[in-house]
């Protein structure tokens, strides 16, 4: 899993994400964020982060790639159970299941 900053992104963020991934922390944020899913399934990303204390925003990069990677998948829209609002909602794939395949 590959996170790169957008082409018209500053070099700054592209030299960050750069060392994102030389300093093992985006595998570390793609785990908990991964246990964050599998403890709490069909949560928003505002409610995940209350219920682990993960960062609200690091949650909103991590989710969709571990979704496009499979290792979890973004449910239906329902209400936030903070904000009341329509928000996504996140849940684990069970083991073997291949979600990029279902969907």
């Amino acid at each position: 899993m590959n996170v790169r900053a957008r082409s018209t992104d500053p070099r700054s963020s592209h030299a960050a994400a750069a060392d994102l991934i030389a300093s093992g922390a985006l595998h570390a944020q793609h785990a908990k964020t991964e246990a964050a899913v599998i403890r709490h399934p069909g949560q928003s990303s505002l409610h995940l982060s209350k219920l682990t204390g993960l960062d609200r925003h690091m949650l909103g990069r991590r989710l969709p790639e571990l979704a496009r990677a499979g290792r979890i998948w973004r449910g239906p829209v329902a209400p936030c159970e903070i904000t009341g609002k329509p928000a996504c909602t996140w849940w684990p794939v069970a083991p073997g299941e291949n979600m990029l395949l279902g969907l």
